[in-house]
């Protein structure tokens, strides 16, 4: 078993603690009325994305989300989280030293707790039992987001269980064997189809896309074929999944917790890497942090 595989396979117990210890950190997290960014890099940048959706439905205040080298230095912010499970990547420690440079309060939600970011923010929430050995990114991912959902009181219960049910329930026949993958979201969805397409990027090299859910009739529609499967998080438009038949592409949408369906996703990516020979736990290209030389402040 790689190291990816043991590790997603461990997200609903890391789900329940994170839940569980979420009252605990509420000092460290955005509270209500407060104006905040979240910002991350890579599949962090897309938990970002969901969790703003999140919070501004929530009624909690506006939420943007930001890859930590494109912040808008100068907008006004009562804080700035970060999501970072290294701790080491230099995007965000050049981000948070400014930040503090400026005034501006900053959070940050990490697994090492013996990495630079400890200094760099004013606060700092410790997942260390998320943590992983793969390059890819599974389980601090989703942990992460659901710390914050749980922050926010929109984390379900029926959540973990859902993760159980797409760690035991087989992929859809078929699934592994197609070569164009389209993930489809809505709202604080949206992030997580990001992430789903990265997650093949990375692990599998397959041709991936994401989208909102109604912008794929705006012209992705028309590259569906045999060979595609799109895969919806969350509540489809109506009509959407009768479209996508049509064009002799796999609809896949299983109603489970959208969180979980991410997990889901996870499994195809490691299993599409599988069958084409390929180590998911070392994507080539690339590293688990990136630590930039002389890197632009």
């Amino acid at each position: 078993m790689t190291h990816v595989e043991d590790e997603l396979t461990t997200q609903p117990e890391c789900w329940q603690r994170a839940a569980d210890e979420a009252p605990g950190h509420l000092a460290a997290l955005p509270a209500p009325g407060e104006r905040v960014a979240i910002v991350g890099c890579g599949t962090s940048w897309f938990m970002a994305q969901a969790a703003a959706a999140l919070r501004e439905q929530a009624g909690q205040g506006e939420t943007d989300a930001f890859a930590a080298s494109e912040f808008p230095h100068g907008r006004r912010y009562d804080r700035v989280l970060t999501l970072t499970r290294s701790g080491t990547t230099t995007e965000v420690l050049d981000l948070l030293a400014r930040l503090r440079a400026d005034g501006v309060p900053t959070t940050a939600v990490t697994a090492d707790p013996d990495t630079p970011v400890m200094e760099a923010a004013d606060r700092v929430v410790v997942l260390a039992y998320a943590d992983e050995r793969s390059v890819v990114q599974t389980r601090f991912a989703t942990t992460a987001l659901t710390l914050l959902r749980a922050h926010l009181g929109l984390h379900p219960e029926e959540a973990v269980a859902d993760a159980r049910t797409a760690l035991a329930t087989p992929l859809p026949e078929g699934l592994v064997d197609r070569t164009q993958f389209t993930f489809l979201g809505k709202g604080w969805t949206v992030g997580l189809a990001n992430e789903a397409a990265l997650k093949m990027r990375e692990a599998s090299l397959s041709w991936t896309e994401a989208y909102p859910a109604m912008e794929y009739r705006h012209g992705p529609i028309s590259v569906s074929t045999h060979s595609t499967a799109t895969w919806m998080l969350g509540e489809a438009p109506a009509g959407l999944a009768e479209q996508v038949r049509g064009t002799g592409a796999l609809w896949v949408a299983e109603g489970l917790d959208p969180l979980a369906e991410l997990v889901r996703a996870q499994r195809l990516a490691v299993a599409v890497a599988v069958a084409r020979s390929l180590d998911p736990d070392s994507p080539r290209h690339l590293t688990r942090s990136v630590i930039l030389a002389d890197a632009p402040a």
